[in-house]
C-alpha cells in the first residue's frame, strides 16, 4: 500500500470537514452529565394532557437535553396514585421532586415532612410550613382578562361561555379573569355581553367533576353554552378542544375557541382555525429555571409567582384569526395589559 503524504492527508480531511458543513453534518453538540436527577409526579390528566401536565414534562426534557440532568417521573392514572407515585420518587433518590396541580397538595406537603432533607416543588399548591417544599403558582386572572375582552370584542352574538374541570381555585382564577375581562369590554363598548358557565360572585358555575380529555360531560357543557348562544368558548380543563370543537360544528354555528395552558394552535394544529388565541400558562419555564438554578448555578430556588410582567403568563398570538381582531381591540388589549402590570387595573374586579 502506497504511503501518504502528510500534504495529501491535511488535504482530504479538509476535504471532510467541508464535505459535513456543506452536508449539514457537523458533530452534535455535546451536553455534559449533571449529578443532578429532577423528577415529576402527573396530576391523573397524564403527561400526554395538552396542558400544565405536558409542560412540566416539557421542562424536564428541556432540562435534560441542554443541562445534561437525569429524569425520571411516574405518571398517576388515579388520585389513588400520588402517594405512592410520590414515594417512588423518593425511593429513586430524586434532588428534586415536583407534584403536579392543586390535587397533590395534601400528599406532596406529607411526603416533604416525610423528607426533610429532600427538596420538593409543588405546581399550583402551597406549604403547609414544610421549609423543603417550594411553590410554583400563576396570576391566571391577569392573562385570562385580555381573554375574556378579546373573547367579548370579537363575538358576534354578545355571549361567550367558559367551564372547567373541578371548581378549585387553579381553575377558577382562569374563569375569574376571564368573566371580568369580558365585563370590561362590556363597560368600554356599552354593549351588553352575557357570560355563560361562571358566576365569581356565587363561585358557581359549569364543571366536569374530573380532568378527562374531550369527555363526553365536556362535550354536552359545551353544547349547552353554544346553545345558550356562546360562539367563543373557554375551556379550563386540560384538552377539551376536540369536545368543543365538535359542539360548535354540530350545532352549525360560527364559533371559535380559547386554549388554556399551551399555545393550543401550535400544540394541537388540528384546531388552529378554531382558535382564537390561547391563554399560556408557562411552565416549562419556571421548571427549566428551578432546576438550572439548582444543578448549575448552585443556588436555593424560591417561591415562584408567574404573571404578566414576568412573562410567566401571556396571550398567544392570533394566528389565522390575527385580520380578524380589529386594530382597536388590539390596542385596548396593549393598554390593559399595562395596566394590570402597573397595578392601575385589577384583573379580578
Amino acid at each position: 500500500m502506497n504511503k501518504i503524504s502528510r500534504n495529501t492527508f491535511k488535504g482530504l480531511a479538509l476535504a471532510a470537514v467541508a464535505t459535513l458543513a456543506l452536508t449539514g453534518c457537523a458533530p452534535a453538540k455535546v451536553v455534559p452529565s449533571l449529578d443532578y436527577k429532577a423528577c415529576a409526579v402527573s396530576d391523573e390528566g397524564s403527561w400526554n394532557d395538552k396542558s400544565f401536565n405536558e409542560s412540566v414534562m416539557d421542562g424536564l426534557k428541556k432540562s435534560k437535553a441542554e443541562l445534561g440532568v437525569k429524569m425520571a417521573d411516574a405518571e398517576s392514572n388515579s388520585s389513588e396514585d400520588f402517594k405512592p407515585n410520590l414515594q417512588a420518587m423518593v425511593d429513586a433518590k430524586c434532588d428534586v421532586i415536583f407534584a403536579v396541580g392543586f390535587n397533590l397538595v395534601a400528599p406532596v406537603n406529607e411526603a416533604a415532612k416525610a423528607n426533610p432533607t429532600m427538596n420538593f416543588v409543588t405546581i399550583d399548591g402551597w406549604s403547609e410550613g414544610n421549609t423543603n417544599l417550594k411553590a410554583v403558582n400563576y396570576a391566571m386572572s391577569e392573562s385570562s382578562y385580555l381573554a375574556g375582552y378579546l373573547a367579548a370584542s370579537y363575538s358576534k352574538t354578545h355571549v361567550i361561555g367558559t367551564y372547567g374541570g373541578v371548581n378549585i381555585p387553579a381553575v377558577t382564577a382562569f374563569m375569574d379573569g376571564y368573566y371580568y375581562g369580558a365585563k370590561a369590554f362590556e363597560k368600554a363598548s356599552g354593549t351588553a355581553t352575557k357570560v355563560l358557565g361562571w358566576d365569581p360572585a356565587k363561585k358557581s358555575g359549569d364543571f366536569m367533576g374530573d380532568f378527562t380529555p374531550n369527555s363526553g360531560v365536556s362535550k354536552t357543557i359545551a353544547a349547552n353554552q353554544v346553545k345558550g348562544g356562546a360562539d367563543v368558548l373557554f375551556p379550563v380543563a386540560g384538552d377539551q378542544f376536540g369536545a368543543a370543537s365538535e359542539a360548535i360544528k354540530e350545532a352549525g354555528v360560527d364559533g371559535v375557541m380559547i386554549g388554556v395552558d399551551k399555545d393550543i394552535a401550535k400544540t394541537s394544529p388540528q384546531y388552529a382555525d378554531m382558535v382564537l388565541t390561547s391563554v399560556e400558562k408557562r411552565m416549562t419555564n419556571a421548571v427549566y429555571d428551578i432546576i438550572k438554578a439548582a444543578a448549575v448555578d448552585k443556588t436555593a430556588y424560591a417561591d415562584y409567582l408567574g404573571n404578566l410582567k414576568n412573562g410567566g403568563t401571556a396571550l398567544s398570538g392570533f394566528g389565522a384569526f390575527d385580520s380578524k381582531v380589529s386594530a382597536e381591540t388590539k390596542a385596548a388589549l396593549k393598554t390593559l395589559e399595562a395596566g394590570i402590570i402597573d397595578g392601575s387595573i385589577n384583573p379580578l374586579q
